[in-house]
């Protein structure tokens, strides 16, 4: 999944900076009745994971079934991502699956961002935590000083 300057839902990772802006600005806007049919979205991400992937439509359900210890064949793969196909929706853990098997988290990273949430893996979630613990720290020095503060100045009265 490439980094980039993605719009909110879109399928791209935003970069850091895209998200420090977005908490930033403490995003105010309304969620709107309908914004989160999502459907037609969720299909051409999944094609455009399918399309990116090396592996073929068969093997990508064949590894899906293999995940979900039920089958899934490329038919039903086929109609998860057809327009045509709307009442064929996805279901989460299938869709978790297909995230695993093709590597893409675009999916998810589309309902994270509409949830005002990111999307963080692997070593970037870990810096992200050190970075928290290091601010707790910073705190919990701030407090000690204030309290070491105030019993020098009720240790002089």
């Amino acid at each position: 999944m490439g980094k980039g300057g993605g719009l909110p839902g879109s399928p791209r990772q935003l970069s850091f900076l895209d998200i420090l802006k977005k908490v930033s600005e403490g995003r105010k806007d309304v969620v709107k009745a309908g914004s989160f049919n999502v459907d037609a979205r969720i299909r051409a991400i999944l094609s455009d994971a399918l399309k990116k992937s090396p592996l073929s439509r068969e093997v990508v359900a064949a590894k899906m079934s293999e995940l979900l210890g039920r089958e899934v064949s490329k038919a039903r793969l086929d109609s998860w991502t057809a327009e045509s196909k709307e009442n064929n929706r996805i279901p989460f853990d299938s869709a978790m699956a297909f995230c695993e098997v093709t590597g893409s988290l675009d999916a998810f990273q589309m309902a994270a961002e509409m949830l005002r949430c990111y999307l963080i893996k692997g070593q970037d979630a870990l810096l992200t935590e050190l970075g928290r613990m290091k601010q707790q720290r910073e705190e919990i020095t701030r407090n000690e000083k204030l309290i070491r503060l105030k019993l020098g100045q009720m240790g002089s009265e």
